[in-house]
Protein backbone atom coordinates (compact mmCIF):
# COMPACT_ATOMS: atom_id res chain seq x y z
CA UNK A 1 0.00 0.00 0.00
CA UNK A 2 1.63 3.61 -1.21
CA UNK A 3 2.26 5.26 2.21
CA UNK A 4 0.38 8.75 2.52
CA UNK A 5 2.65 11.93 1.26
CA UNK A 6 2.25 15.24 3.77
CA UNK A 7 4.54 17.65 1.28
CA UNK A 8 1.88 19.96 -0.48
CA UNK A 9 4.28 20.58 -3.72
CA UNK A 10 4.62 16.89 -5.89
CA UNK A 11 6.09 16.95 -9.65
CA UNK A 12 5.87 13.98 -12.50
CA UNK A 13 8.33 13.43 -14.92
CA UNK A 14 7.59 11.25 -17.71
CA UNK A 15 10.24 9.82 -19.83
CA UNK A 16 9.20 7.55 -23.24
CA UNK A 17 12.12 5.29 -24.08
CA UNK A 18 12.59 3.34 -27.00
CA UNK A 19 11.25 0.39 -25.30
CA UNK A 20 8.74 1.84 -22.65
CA UNK A 21 7.47 4.49 -21.48
CA UNK A 22 8.16 5.47 -17.50
CA UNK A 23 6.67 8.21 -15.19
CA UNK A 24 7.90 9.17 -11.73
CA UNK A 25 6.56 11.40 -8.72
CA UNK A 26 9.19 14.01 -7.25
CA UNK A 27 9.06 15.78 -4.21
CA UNK A 28 10.45 19.44 -4.75
CA UNK A 29 14.30 18.49 -3.40
CA UNK A 30 14.15 15.86 -6.41
CA UNK A 31 13.08 12.90 -4.16
CA UNK A 32 11.38 10.11 -5.95
CA UNK A 33 7.96 8.67 -3.91
CA UNK A 34 6.69 6.81 -6.67
CA UNK A 35 7.37 5.66 -10.33
CA UNK A 36 5.83 3.35 -12.67
CA UNK A 37 6.80 1.52 -16.30
CA UNK A 38 4.71 0.65 -19.01
CA UNK A 39 6.26 -1.23 -22.36
CA UNK A 40 5.84 -0.18 -25.87
CA UNK A 41 6.14 -2.20 -29.36
CA UNK A 42 8.98 -1.69 -31.67
CA UNK A 43 7.72 -2.44 -35.42
CA UNK A 44 11.07 -4.02 -37.28
CA UNK A 45 10.74 -4.04 -41.18
CA UNK A 46 13.40 -5.24 -43.80
CA UNK A 47 17.10 -3.59 -43.22
CA UNK A 48 16.82 -0.85 -40.59
CA UNK A 49 13.19 -0.15 -40.67
CA UNK A 50 11.79 0.75 -37.10
CA UNK A 51 8.64 1.94 -36.39
CA UNK A 52 6.36 2.94 -33.22
CA UNK A 53 2.95 4.38 -32.69
CA UNK A 54 2.04 7.22 -31.12
CA UNK A 55 -1.39 6.10 -29.85
CA UNK A 56 0.21 3.08 -28.41
CA UNK A 57 2.80 5.33 -26.61
CA UNK A 58 0.21 8.22 -25.55
CA UNK A 59 -1.98 4.66 -23.87
CA UNK A 60 1.66 3.70 -22.02
CA UNK A 61 2.41 7.24 -20.88
CA UNK A 62 -1.28 7.65 -19.14
CA UNK A 63 -1.01 4.07 -17.69
CA UNK A 64 2.82 4.68 -16.35
CA UNK A 65 1.18 8.00 -14.83
CA UNK A 66 -1.29 6.15 -13.28
CA UNK A 67 0.72 3.94 -11.90
CA UNK A 68 3.26 6.23 -10.65
CA UNK A 69 0.43 7.88 -8.46
CA UNK A 70 -1.25 5.20 -7.05
CA UNK A 71 2.96 4.03 -5.69
CA UNK A 72 3.94 7.39 -4.39
CA UNK A 73 0.74 7.90 -2.05
CA UNK A 74 0.10 11.42 -3.84
CA UNK A 75 -3.26 13.30 -4.55
CA UNK A 76 -3.63 14.53 -8.23
CA UNK A 77 -4.15 18.36 -6.31
CA UNK A 78 -0.23 17.76 -4.83
CA UNK A 79 0.68 17.42 -8.54
CA UNK A 80 1.82 20.94 -9.62
CA UNK A 81 3.62 20.36 -12.68
CA UNK A 82 4.43 18.07 -15.47
CA UNK A 83 7.51 17.40 -17.93
CA UNK A 84 8.13 15.46 -20.55
CA UNK A 85 11.31 14.06 -22.29
CA UNK A 86 11.27 11.28 -25.29
CA UNK A 87 13.51 9.76 -27.81
CA UNK A 88 14.41 11.84 -31.22
CA UNK A 89 11.68 9.84 -33.13
CA UNK A 90 9.71 11.04 -35.83
CA UNK A 91 5.56 11.45 -35.49
CA UNK A 92 3.74 12.05 -38.37
CA UNK A 93 -0.09 13.03 -37.74
CA UNK A 94 -2.54 13.39 -40.31
CA UNK A 95 -5.65 16.39 -39.93
CA UNK A 96 -7.20 16.45 -36.16
CA UNK A 97 -3.80 14.30 -35.00
CA UNK A 98 -5.00 10.90 -36.59
CA UNK A 99 -1.66 8.68 -37.64
CA UNK A 100 -0.32 8.88 -40.70
CA UNK A 101 1.69 5.46 -41.48
CA UNK A 102 5.36 6.13 -41.96
CA UNK A 103 5.78 2.58 -43.65
CA UNK A 104 3.13 0.13 -44.79
CA UNK A 105 -0.01 1.33 -45.73
CA UNK A 106 -1.66 -1.29 -44.34
CA UNK A 107 -0.55 -0.11 -40.68
CA UNK A 108 -1.41 3.47 -40.52
CA UNK A 109 -1.14 2.99 -36.48
CA UNK A 110 2.41 2.99 -37.21
CA UNK A 111 3.52 6.66 -37.53
CA UNK A 112 6.64 6.58 -35.89
CA UNK A 113 10.34 6.40 -37.43
CA UNK A 114 11.88 5.54 -34.41
CA UNK A 115 15.14 7.58 -34.03
CA UNK A 116 17.31 4.16 -34.95
CA UNK A 117 15.58 4.03 -38.47
CA UNK A 118 18.26 4.34 -40.76
CA UNK A 119 16.10 3.89 -44.05
CA UNK A 120 17.10 7.85 -44.73
CA UNK A 121 20.82 7.15 -45.12
CA UNK A 122 20.85 8.01 -48.72
CA UNK A 123 18.98 10.78 -48.18
CA UNK A 124 21.37 11.86 -45.43
CA UNK A 125 24.31 11.21 -47.78
CA UNK A 126 23.01 13.50 -50.23
CA UNK A 127 21.96 16.19 -47.75
CA UNK A 128 26.13 15.88 -46.36
CA UNK A 129 27.03 16.51 -50.06
CA UNK A 130 25.63 19.93 -50.62
CA UNK A 131 27.66 21.40 -47.93
CA UNK A 132 24.55 24.06 -46.46
CA UNK A 133 26.24 26.21 -43.77
CA UNK A 134 23.49 24.85 -40.96
CA UNK A 135 25.62 21.46 -41.20
CA UNK A 136 28.40 23.45 -39.49
CA UNK A 137 25.80 23.16 -36.32
CA UNK A 138 26.08 19.16 -36.31
CA UNK A 139 29.53 18.66 -36.41
CA UNK A 140 29.68 18.96 -40.29
CA UNK A 141 27.54 15.44 -41.37
CA UNK A 142 23.76 15.15 -40.94
CA UNK A 143 23.16 11.65 -39.33
CA UNK A 144 20.01 9.68 -41.12
CA UNK A 145 18.63 9.74 -37.08
CA UNK A 146 17.57 13.09 -37.79
CA UNK A 147 14.71 14.28 -38.90
CA UNK A 148 15.23 16.21 -42.20
CA UNK A 149 16.58 13.31 -43.79
CA UNK A 150 13.95 11.06 -42.29
CA UNK A 151 11.27 13.79 -44.30
CA UNK A 152 13.56 13.72 -47.54
CA UNK A 153 12.85 9.91 -47.44
CA UNK A 154 8.98 10.42 -46.50
CA UNK A 155 8.72 12.70 -49.75
CA UNK A 156 10.27 10.78 -52.41
CA UNK A 157 8.68 7.27 -51.18
CA UNK A 158 5.29 8.21 -49.35
CA UNK A 159 4.47 11.34 -51.33
CA UNK A 160 0.91 11.11 -50.47
CA UNK A 161 1.66 10.40 -46.97
CA UNK A 162 4.16 13.68 -47.01
CA UNK A 163 1.05 16.19 -48.54
CA UNK A 164 -1.59 14.38 -46.49
CA UNK A 165 0.49 15.49 -42.91
CA UNK A 166 -0.62 17.87 -40.70
CA UNK A 167 2.14 17.83 -38.22
CA UNK A 168 5.46 16.36 -38.05
CA UNK A 169 6.56 16.15 -34.57
CA UNK A 170 9.39 15.69 -32.52
CA UNK A 171 8.00 12.66 -30.10
CA UNK A 172 8.77 14.62 -26.92
CA UNK A 173 6.68 17.82 -28.80
CA UNK A 174 4.18 16.23 -30.03
CA UNK A 175 3.52 14.22 -26.04
CA UNK A 176 3.45 18.07 -24.96
CA UNK A 177 1.02 18.73 -27.17
CA UNK A 178 -1.28 15.58 -26.19
CA UNK A 179 -0.89 16.67 -22.83
CA UNK A 180 -1.79 20.05 -22.96
CA UNK A 181 -2.69 21.14 -26.76
CA UNK A 182 -0.19 23.30 -27.15
CA UNK A 183 1.71 23.08 -30.96
CA UNK A 184 4.59 24.95 -29.57
CA UNK A 185 8.38 23.22 -30.24
CA UNK A 186 11.25 23.19 -27.90
CA UNK A 187 14.04 24.41 -28.38
CA UNK A 188 15.69 20.89 -28.04
CA UNK A 189 14.32 19.11 -30.21
CA UNK A 190 14.08 21.26 -33.03
CA UNK A 191 18.05 22.55 -32.81
CA UNK A 192 19.63 19.49 -32.15
CA UNK A 193 17.14 17.14 -34.44
CA UNK A 194 15.96 19.47 -37.29
CA UNK A 195 18.25 22.14 -38.30
CA UNK A 196 16.33 25.31 -36.60
CA UNK A 197 18.95 28.01 -35.82
CA UNK A 198 17.91 28.46 -32.37
CA UNK A 199 20.98 31.42 -31.75
CA UNK A 200 19.32 33.38 -34.59
CA UNK A 201 15.80 31.99 -33.37
CA UNK A 202 14.95 30.83 -37.09
CA UNK A 203 14.49 27.95 -39.18
CA UNK A 204 17.21 28.50 -42.39
CA UNK A 205 14.53 29.06 -45.51
CA UNK A 206 17.60 27.98 -48.08
CA UNK A 207 18.60 25.32 -46.14
CA UNK A 208 14.66 23.55 -46.75
CA UNK A 209 14.90 24.76 -50.79
CA UNK A 210 18.68 23.47 -51.15
CA UNK A 211 17.84 19.82 -49.91
CA UNK A 212 14.11 19.51 -51.59
CA UNK A 213 11.94 20.41 -48.62
CA UNK A 214 10.95 23.74 -50.32
CA UNK A 215 7.79 23.05 -49.50
CA UNK A 216 7.85 23.58 -45.82
CA UNK A 217 9.78 26.63 -46.46
CA UNK A 218 6.86 28.09 -48.63
CA UNK A 219 4.45 27.62 -46.62
CA UNK A 220 5.85 29.26 -43.07
CA UNK A 221 7.11 26.02 -41.16
CA UNK A 222 3.74 25.30 -39.90
CA UNK A 223 4.02 21.82 -40.56
CA UNK A 224 7.39 21.64 -38.18
CA UNK A 225 7.00 24.48 -35.67
CA UNK A 226 6.08 28.73 -35.54
CA UNK A 227 6.57 28.87 -32.32
CA UNK A 228 9.60 27.53 -30.49
CA UNK A 229 10.02 27.69 -26.43
CA UNK A 230 12.74 26.75 -24.29
CA UNK A 231 12.62 23.92 -22.45
CA UNK A 232 10.25 24.38 -19.58
CA UNK A 233 7.68 27.06 -20.69
CA UNK A 234 4.66 26.83 -19.32
CA UNK A 235 2.55 25.27 -22.40
CA UNK A 236 -1.36 26.61 -23.01
CA UNK A 237 -3.11 26.52 -20.05
CA UNK A 238 -1.76 23.64 -18.77
CA UNK A 239 -2.79 19.91 -18.73
CA UNK A 240 -5.86 19.68 -21.32
CA UNK A 241 -9.34 18.28 -20.24
CA UNK A 242 -8.72 14.72 -22.15
CA UNK A 243 -5.21 14.65 -20.99
CA UNK A 244 -6.37 15.07 -17.57
CA UNK A 245 -8.82 12.16 -17.86
CA UNK A 246 -6.24 9.72 -19.04
CA UNK A 247 -3.68 10.62 -16.38
CA UNK A 248 -6.36 10.85 -13.71
CA UNK A 249 -4.85 14.71 -12.55
CA UNK A 250 -6.64 18.20 -12.52
CA UNK A 251 -6.70 20.18 -15.68
CA UNK A 252 -4.86 23.16 -16.06
CA UNK A 253 -1.89 21.44 -14.05
CA UNK A 254 1.27 23.15 -15.50
CA UNK A 255 2.95 21.10 -18.56
CA UNK A 256 6.41 22.27 -19.49
CA UNK A 257 8.14 22.25 -23.23
CA UNK A 258 10.33 19.37 -22.99
CA UNK A 259 13.51 17.41 -23.41
CA UNK A 260 14.79 14.92 -25.91
CA UNK A 261 15.65 11.86 -22.98
CA UNK A 262 19.53 12.22 -23.32
CA UNK A 263 19.41 16.16 -22.61
CA UNK A 264 16.50 15.53 -19.75
CA UNK A 265 19.08 13.22 -18.18
CA UNK A 266 21.65 15.38 -18.15
CA UNK A 267 19.82 18.60 -16.81
CA UNK A 268 19.11 15.90 -13.80
CA UNK A 269 22.55 14.75 -13.32
CA UNK A 270 25.31 17.59 -14.35
CA UNK A 271 24.26 20.72 -12.34
CA UNK A 272 24.38 19.46 -8.76
CA UNK A 273 25.57 21.92 -6.19
CA UNK A 274 29.15 21.78 -5.49
CA UNK A 275 29.89 20.14 -8.68
CA UNK A 276 31.70 22.91 -10.76
CA UNK A 277 28.64 23.24 -12.57
CA UNK A 278 27.14 21.94 -16.20
CA UNK A 279 30.93 23.49 -18.19
CA UNK A 280 32.49 21.14 -16.10
CA UNK A 281 30.61 17.78 -16.29
CA UNK A 282 30.00 15.74 -19.37
CA UNK A 283 26.50 13.70 -19.27
CA UNK A 284 26.84 10.11 -20.47
CA UNK A 285 23.22 8.86 -21.24
CA UNK A 286 24.06 5.08 -21.30
CA UNK A 287 21.45 2.63 -22.50
CA UNK A 288 19.93 0.98 -25.65
CA UNK A 289 22.35 3.93 -27.73
CA UNK A 290 24.48 6.63 -25.83
CA UNK A 291 24.85 10.34 -25.88
CA UNK A 292 27.41 12.72 -24.54
CA UNK A 293 26.73 16.25 -23.54
CA UNK A 294 28.95 18.78 -23.22
CA UNK A 295 28.29 22.60 -22.09
CA UNK A 296 30.28 25.45 -23.05
CA UNK A 297 29.79 29.19 -22.52
CA UNK A 298 31.14 29.67 -26.63
CA UNK A 299 30.39 27.75 -29.52
CA UNK A 300 33.02 25.04 -30.02
CA UNK A 301 32.83 23.05 -33.22
CA UNK A 302 34.03 19.65 -33.51
CA UNK A 303 34.00 17.69 -36.55
CA UNK A 304 31.71 15.02 -36.19
CA UNK A 305 30.24 15.33 -32.89
CA UNK A 306 26.62 17.07 -33.46
CA UNK A 307 26.25 20.55 -32.48
CA UNK A 308 26.86 23.62 -30.88
CA UNK A 309 23.38 24.02 -30.25
CA UNK A 310 22.54 27.05 -28.38
CA UNK A 311 20.81 26.71 -24.88
CA UNK A 312 19.62 23.15 -26.22
CA UNK A 313 19.50 21.62 -23.08
CA UNK A 314 21.39 24.08 -20.50
CA UNK A 315 19.59 27.47 -21.43
CA UNK A 316 22.18 30.05 -22.56
CA UNK A 317 24.90 27.48 -23.06
CA UNK A 318 25.87 25.86 -25.70
CA UNK A 319 25.64 21.71 -26.13
CA UNK A 320 28.29 19.47 -28.18
CA UNK A 321 26.36 15.92 -28.53
CA UNK A 322 27.96 12.89 -29.18
CA UNK A 323 27.54 9.30 -28.74
CA UNK A 324 27.30 5.89 -29.94
CA UNK A 325 24.43 4.76 -32.01
CA UNK A 326 24.47 1.12 -30.36
CA UNK A 327 25.62 1.26 -27.31
CA UNK A 328 23.56 -1.25 -24.35
CA UNK A 329 21.85 -2.49 -27.87
CA UNK A 330 25.36 -3.27 -29.06
CA UNK A 331 26.23 -5.12 -25.94
CA UNK A 332 22.99 -7.11 -26.27
CA UNK A 333 23.91 -7.82 -29.94
CA UNK A 334 27.22 -8.81 -28.87
CA UNK A 335 26.38 -11.48 -26.47
CA UNK A 336 24.01 -13.42 -28.62
CA UNK A 337 26.09 -14.26 -31.08
CA UNK A 338 28.15 -16.47 -28.68
CA UNK A 339 26.91 -20.11 -28.52
CA UNK A 340 27.00 -20.04 -24.31
CA UNK A 341 24.95 -17.31 -24.48
CA UNK A 342 21.77 -19.45 -24.72
CA UNK A 343 22.82 -20.95 -21.46
CA UNK A 344 23.66 -17.84 -19.62
CA UNK A 345 20.04 -16.21 -20.50
CA UNK A 346 18.97 -19.28 -18.79
CA UNK A 347 20.90 -18.38 -15.61
CA UNK A 348 20.31 -14.88 -15.70
CA UNK A 349 15.96 -15.78 -15.84
CA UNK A 350 16.26 -17.51 -13.38
CA UNK A 351 17.39 -14.64 -11.18
CA UNK A 352 15.34 -12.03 -12.63
CA UNK A 353 18.10 -10.86 -14.48
CA UNK A 354 19.18 -9.21 -17.88
CA UNK A 355 22.34 -11.41 -19.49
CA UNK A 356 23.84 -8.18 -18.95
CA UNK A 357 23.41 -7.33 -15.07
CA UNK A 358 23.95 -11.37 -14.81
CA UNK A 359 27.55 -11.52 -16.02
CA UNK A 360 28.41 -8.11 -14.46
CA UNK A 361 27.48 -10.24 -11.46
CA UNK A 362 29.78 -12.80 -12.71
CA UNK A 363 32.50 -10.72 -13.66
CA UNK A 364 32.53 -9.12 -10.26
CA UNK A 365 32.93 -12.49 -8.59
CA UNK A 366 35.88 -13.08 -10.53
CA UNK A 367 37.38 -9.43 -9.83
CA UNK A 368 37.33 -10.11 -5.71
CA UNK A 369 39.47 -12.91 -6.31
CA UNK A 370 42.47 -10.29 -7.22
CA UNK A 371 41.64 -10.14 -10.97
CA UNK A 372 41.70 -6.82 -13.07
CA UNK A 373 38.86 -6.32 -14.91
CA UNK A 374 40.03 -5.24 -18.01
CA UNK A 375 42.02 -8.60 -18.18
CA UNK A 376 39.30 -10.91 -18.36
CA UNK A 377 39.02 -9.37 -21.94
CA UNK A 378 42.01 -11.25 -22.81
CA UNK A 379 43.07 -11.15 -26.25
CA UNK A 380 39.63 -10.21 -27.98
CA UNK A 381 38.87 -6.85 -28.62
CA UNK A 382 35.58 -5.32 -30.43
CA UNK A 383 34.40 -2.27 -32.23
CA UNK A 384 30.77 -2.54 -31.10
CA UNK A 385 29.39 -0.20 -34.08
CA UNK A 386 26.55 -2.33 -35.45
CA UNK A 387 24.50 0.83 -36.43
CA UNK A 388 27.79 2.95 -37.71
CA UNK A 389 29.55 5.63 -35.48
CA UNK A 390 27.44 8.45 -34.59
CA UNK A 391 30.74 10.51 -32.82
CA UNK A 392 33.60 11.54 -33.84
CA UNK A 393 33.39 10.13 -37.09
CA UNK A 394 30.40 10.40 -38.20
CA UNK A 395 30.06 7.39 -40.31
CA UNK A 396 26.66 5.42 -40.52
CA UNK A 397 28.28 2.89 -42.85
CA UNK A 398 30.75 1.68 -40.78
CA UNK A 399 29.93 -1.76 -39.09
CA UNK A 400 31.18 -3.67 -35.90
CA UNK A 401 34.21 -5.71 -35.87
CA UNK A 402 34.91 -8.61 -33.24
CA UNK A 403 38.75 -9.47 -32.74
CA UNK A 404 40.71 -12.60 -31.09
CA UNK A 405 37.28 -15.03 -30.67
CA UNK A 406 38.69 -18.76 -30.68
CA UNK A 407 36.40 -21.69 -30.54
CA UNK A 408 35.85 -21.68 -26.77
CA UNK A 409 32.23 -22.12 -25.87
CA UNK A 410 31.90 -21.62 -22.06
CA UNK A 411 31.29 -19.21 -19.38
CA UNK A 412 34.82 -17.40 -19.61
CA UNK A 413 34.64 -17.00 -23.16
CA UNK A 414 31.51 -15.08 -22.84
CA UNK A 415 32.82 -13.26 -19.95
CA UNK A 416 36.03 -12.11 -21.91
CA UNK A 417 33.91 -10.99 -24.93
CA UNK A 418 31.06 -8.83 -22.70
CA UNK A 419 34.06 -7.22 -21.23
CA UNK A 420 35.39 -6.66 -24.48
CA UNK A 421 32.74 -4.93 -25.60
CA UNK A 422 32.63 -2.83 -22.65
CA UNK A 423 36.05 -1.58 -23.22
CA UNK A 424 35.39 -1.18 -26.77
CA UNK A 425 32.48 1.52 -25.42
CA UNK A 426 34.47 2.71 -23.42
CA UNK A 427 36.88 3.35 -25.96
CA UNK A 428 34.53 5.34 -28.26
CA UNK A 429 33.78 7.44 -25.44
CA UNK A 430 37.34 8.13 -25.36
CA UNK A 431 37.50 9.13 -28.58
CA UNK A 432 34.63 12.18 -28.33
CA UNK A 433 36.04 12.96 -25.11
CA UNK A 434 39.37 13.44 -26.60
CA UNK A 435 38.24 15.39 -29.93
CA UNK A 436 36.19 17.74 -27.92
CA UNK A 437 39.17 18.37 -25.44
CA UNK A 438 41.00 19.22 -29.03
CA UNK A 439 38.63 21.45 -30.02
CA UNK A 440 38.15 23.33 -27.05
CA UNK A 441 35.88 22.11 -25.25
CA UNK A 442 37.35 20.46 -21.81
CA UNK A 443 35.57 18.72 -19.15
CA UNK A 444 36.39 17.53 -15.81
CA UNK A 445 34.75 14.74 -15.34
CA UNK A 446 31.86 11.88 -16.95
CA UNK A 447 28.62 11.63 -15.04
CA UNK A 448 26.84 8.97 -16.00
CA UNK A 449 23.16 7.28 -16.06
CA UNK A 450 21.58 4.78 -17.83
CA UNK A 451 20.16 1.47 -17.39
CA UNK A 452 23.21 0.30 -18.94
CA UNK A 453 25.65 2.05 -16.99
CA UNK A 454 23.99 1.20 -13.10
CA UNK A 455 26.49 -1.55 -12.32
CA UNK A 456 29.65 -0.44 -10.19
CA UNK A 457 31.85 -2.53 -12.50
CA UNK A 458 30.68 -0.85 -15.60
CA UNK A 459 31.56 2.51 -14.31
CA UNK A 460 34.53 1.44 -13.11
CA UNK A 461 36.05 0.03 -16.57
CA UNK A 462 34.70 2.96 -18.48
CA UNK A 463 36.99 5.24 -15.89
CA UNK A 464 39.95 2.90 -16.89
CA UNK A 465 39.08 3.03 -20.40
CA UNK A 466 38.61 6.56 -20.81
CA UNK A 467 40.92 7.87 -18.02
CA UNK A 468 38.88 10.11 -16.20
CA UNK A 469 36.85 10.38 -13.46
CA UNK A 470 32.91 8.73 -13.54
CA UNK A 471 30.36 10.17 -11.01
CA UNK A 472 27.04 9.02 -10.48
CA UNK A 473 24.34 11.00 -10.09
CA UNK A 474 22.06 10.34 -6.58
CA UNK A 475 18.78 9.61 -8.86
CA UNK A 476 18.25 6.49 -9.52
CA UNK A 477 15.99 8.13 -12.28
CA UNK A 478 18.41 10.84 -13.58
CA UNK A 479 15.93 11.26 -16.99
CA UNK A 480 12.98 11.21 -15.21
CA UNK A 481 14.37 14.14 -12.56
CA UNK A 482 15.48 16.18 -15.27
CA UNK A 483 11.69 15.79 -16.70
CA UNK A 484 10.50 16.36 -13.40
CA UNK A 485 12.95 19.35 -12.80
CA UNK A 486 11.39 21.18 -15.80
CA UNK A 487 7.65 20.80 -14.23
CA UNK A 488 8.88 22.50 -11.41
CA UNK A 489 9.71 25.54 -13.60
CA UNK A 490 6.74 25.49 -15.31
CA UNK A 491 4.88 25.62 -12.28
CA UNK A 492 7.35 28.50 -10.83
CA UNK A 493 8.26 26.47 -8.25
CA UNK A 494 11.91 26.61 -9.42
CA UNK A 495 13.38 30.13 -11.07
CA UNK A 496 14.79 28.39 -13.57
CA UNK A 497 16.84 25.46 -14.77
CA UNK A 498 20.06 26.37 -13.47
CA UNK A 499 18.77 27.16 -9.64
CA UNK A 500 16.23 23.87 -10.28
CA UNK A 501 19.21 21.55 -11.01
CA UNK A 502 21.14 22.77 -7.98
CA UNK A 503 18.13 22.41 -5.39
CA UNK A 504 16.76 18.80 -7.31
CA UNK A 505 19.69 17.22 -8.13
CA UNK A 506 23.44 15.40 -6.48
CA UNK A 507 26.29 13.43 -7.10
CA UNK A 508 26.40 9.96 -5.56
CA UNK A 509 29.65 7.49 -5.98
CA UNK A 510 32.27 8.50 -8.46
CA UNK A 511 34.95 6.32 -9.74
CA UNK A 512 38.62 7.60 -9.81
CA UNK A 513 40.44 6.10 -12.72
CA UNK A 514 42.91 3.41 -11.79
CA UNK A 515 46.58 4.09 -12.85
CA UNK A 516 50.22 2.22 -13.73
CA UNK A 517 49.69 -1.45 -15.44
CA UNK A 518 45.84 -0.76 -15.73
CA UNK A 519 46.37 2.68 -17.36
CA UNK A 520 49.32 0.76 -19.73
CA UNK A 521 47.18 -2.29 -20.63
CA UNK A 522 43.99 0.42 -21.69
CA UNK A 523 46.18 2.43 -23.62
CA UNK A 524 47.47 -0.75 -25.62
CA UNK A 525 44.06 -1.75 -26.60
CA UNK A 526 42.87 1.44 -27.77
CA UNK A 527 45.46 1.97 -30.01
CA UNK A 528 44.50 -1.35 -31.07
CA UNK A 529 41.01 -0.67 -31.52
CA UNK A 530 41.42 2.45 -33.28
CA UNK A 531 43.09 0.18 -35.84
CA UNK A 532 40.24 -2.15 -35.73
CA UNK A 533 37.97 0.79 -36.36
CA UNK A 534 39.66 2.31 -39.31
CA UNK A 535 39.87 -0.89 -41.13
CA UNK A 536 36.24 -1.37 -40.69
CA UNK A 537 35.31 2.08 -41.87
CA UNK A 538 37.42 1.94 -45.62
CA UNK A 539 36.14 -1.80 -45.60
CA UNK A 540 32.30 -0.12 -45.44
CA UNK A 541 33.14 1.90 -48.65
CA UNK A 542 35.40 -0.65 -50.28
Amino acid sequence: MAEMQTEKNYVIGIDVGTGSARAGVFSTDGRMVGTATCATSLYRGGGTIVEQSSDEIWHAVATSVRGAMAASGVSADQIKGIGFAGTCSLVVLGQDGAPLPVGDPKHPERNIMVWMDHRAVEQAERINAGGHRVLDYVGGRISPEMETPKLLWLKENRPKVFAQAWQFMDLTDFLTWRASGDLARSTCTVTCKWTYMAQEDCWDADYFNSIGLGELADEGFKRIGTSVVPAGSALGTGLCKRAAEDFGLIVGTPVAAGLIDAHSGGIGSVGALGGGGAQANLAYVFGTSSCTMTSTTEPVFVPGVWGPYYSAMVPGLWLNEGGQSAAGAAIDQLLDFHPYAPKAHASAVKKGQSLPVWLADQVQIQVTNGIKVSALAGKVHVVPEFLGNRAPHADPQTRAVIAGLGMERDLDSLVSLYVAGLCGIGYGLRQIVQSQDEAGAKIERIVISGGAGRSDMVRQLLADATGIEIAAPSAEEPVLLGAAILGSVAAGLEANIHIAMEHMSSFGARYTPDIGETRNLHDHRFRIFEQLQSVARKAARD
